[in-house]
């Protein structure tokens, strides 16, 4: 039987519950345990997927097709583990559920109420069966908030139901700091654990978000005020990569609090991974600058991914990464005279997108590395038809109804798991042999993970061949083309896919890692 974690958050939002519970599940593999991680959102869209990136940041996709939480690209990343559509469950997912089956008569005529048919919902998703040592649970939002209240109610149930040793609470709070004052204070801590122990739940360890160390004597106030020995009251302490974390948490012997509570032997565990991580981040290290050509800049969390994996990409290329921010709306050519690389990302509707074409045709007139992502590859062969084949009309339907139709939607390669229109998640693609993607991939066949709605027509791909354009990489019925690049120039590829959504802070991804190199030689 698996044992469970419950993190939860008190005081405001974005304390980095994800990152915790990421930074948790580290130190659990770091001992040797299996570990398998889920976000339950207690909001009620039913999936993200049409949630803005300007408001709720990006959309992070899984390998069976599914629109999620960005947390779970912390997870993935950080703990080396592949998630579903079972471990993103937001409330409005819940409640769809409830009613389908209240309409299909599963209740069998009773009156369907929050306990206990919705609770009973979501403790079906958190019991799902992972065939792991442990599954940590992060709850979405704050406690307090109205919405989330069935949420706590639910897993107040399943640690009785599951038993209370079987199930630890940690709970994320907030120590400020008055400058003015010169203090800490740690009221906020103490009114969120006791909101918590409202809903009928005794926090088991505390992460306090703090700006500096805890002392002895602030974390003895803490726990007698929040009924927890002081050596559970842990600090959060902010740092400046998140990569960090699990070695604040490791040096304050959070995984023997673990222990302690699960009744685990006490162990130490195999940090190497994380430290050489820190190293890098304390070297003198050459500066990379990339130039990001995109739209949704005024959301920190709307590139989380691709922003990830170009800081991977640097690790592994020992420089340390510099991003400009190129605003797609207002590009000037000028803004790429001081970039080592020209990356354009994915995005949705026509804000923009000319901007990103003028991109695409800098990079290759101009000889600079070049990495096209999604729409980032679409518009590098709307500049390519426009202004080397000479079809001035070329564009995507997606933005103009009377044009060539190079980039349109293929409505006869709809597949099962495409969402509405969109073509969701992991799908293959067969490499050309003797293409710069052969030589990145290492490998003739790949899978990578999408989430688009329009594609580049195939009909077109004679008339790019013929002009120095190659299509690299194609879906194995031949139908859909996955990838592009421009053999005379220095480094010119791009993808249909998203491979920031499989990148990992350990190896890299082979698109991000060969960009980078190619940039750095700059």
């Amino acid at each position: 039987m698996s044992r469970y974690i419950f993190v939860t958050g008190g005081v405001v939002s974005s304390l980095g519950k994800g990152v915790s519970a990421a930074s948790l599940g580290a130190l659990l593999q770091s001992r040797g345990y299996s570990v398998h991680v889920r976000k339950f959102d207690p909001y009620l869209n039913v999936d993200p997927g049409t949630m803005s990136p300007l408001q709720h940041g990006e959309v992070y996709v899984t390998d069976d097709g599914f629109e999620t939480d960005l947390d779970l690209g912390y997870y993935e990343r950080f703990l080396g583990i592949k998630l579903s559509k079972n471990d993103s469950v937001s409330g409005g997912r819940i409640y769809w559920d409830v009613l389908n089956a209240e309409r299909r008569g599963d209740y069998l005529g009773a009156t369907v109420q929050m306990i206990p048919h919705v609770t009973n919902k979501i403790k079906d998703y958190i019991a799902v069966p992972t065939n792991t040592d442990f599954v940590i649970c992060e709850i979405g939002g704050t406690v307090g908030d109205i919405e989330g209240k069935v949420f706590l109610e639910s897993i107040r149930q399943f640690a009785n139901e599951v038993g209370r040793r079987n199930v630890m609470f940690a709970h994320l709070t907030l120590a400020p700091y008055l400058e003015q004052s010169g203090e800490l204070k740690t009221k906020p801590t103490q009114m969120s654990v006791r909101r918590l122990l409202e809903n009928g739940i005794q926090a088991d360890v505390l992460f306090v978000r703090s700006p500096r160390m805890l002392t002895p004597d602030e974390r003895a106030k803490i726990g007698m005020f929040c009924n927890l020995p002081a050596k559970n009251v842990v600090t959060s302490m902010d740092v400046d990569n998140i990569y960090k974390i699990p070695l604040v948490y490791d040096e304050q012997d959070v995984f023997n609090i673990m222990a302690a509570h699960f009744g685990l032997p006490e162990a130490s565990g195999d940090m190497s991974k994380i430290k050489k991580i820190e190293q890098y981040l304390m070297a003198d290290l050459p500066v990379c600058t990339i130039g990001i050509v995109g739209k949704y800049f005024d959301v920190a969390d709307a590139y989380k991914s691709l922003n990830e994996a170009l800081f991977h990409a640097s690790i592994q290329n020992n420089v340390r990464l510099k991003i400009k921010k190129i605003d797609a709306e207002k590009f000037n050519p000028e803004d790429c005279a001081d970039v080592d690389g020209i990356l354009v990302p994915g995005g949705f509707g026509a804000r923009g997108v000319e901007g990103k074409i003028a991109a695409a045709k800098y990079a290759r007139e101009n000889n600079i590395p070049y990495m096209g992502i999604c729409l980032g590859m679409q518009v590098a062969v709307i500049d390519f038809m426009r202004n080397v084949v000479g079809d001035n009309t070329a564009n995507s339907t997606e933005f103009a109804k009377n044009c060539t139709p190079v980039i349109d939607i293929m409505h006869d390669c709809a597949t099962e798991n495409m969402g509405g229109t969109l073509r969701l998640g992991a799908y293959p693609c067969v490499i050309k042999p003797g293409t710069l993607a052969e030589k990145v991939y290492g490998a003739n066949r790949i899978s990578e993970r999408h989430r688009h709605r329009y594609e580049v027509n195939i009909e077109y791909r004679d008339a790019l061949e013929k002009n120095g354009m190659v299509i690299s990489g194609m879906s194995p019925d031949g139908k859909l083309p996955e990838m592009i690049e421009i053999p005379t120039h220095k480094f010119f590829i791009a993808g249909q896919f998203h491979p920031e959504f499989q990148s990992n802070p350990f190896s890299g991804h082979p698109l991000f890692n060969s960009f980078i190199a190619a940039a750095k030689a700059e």
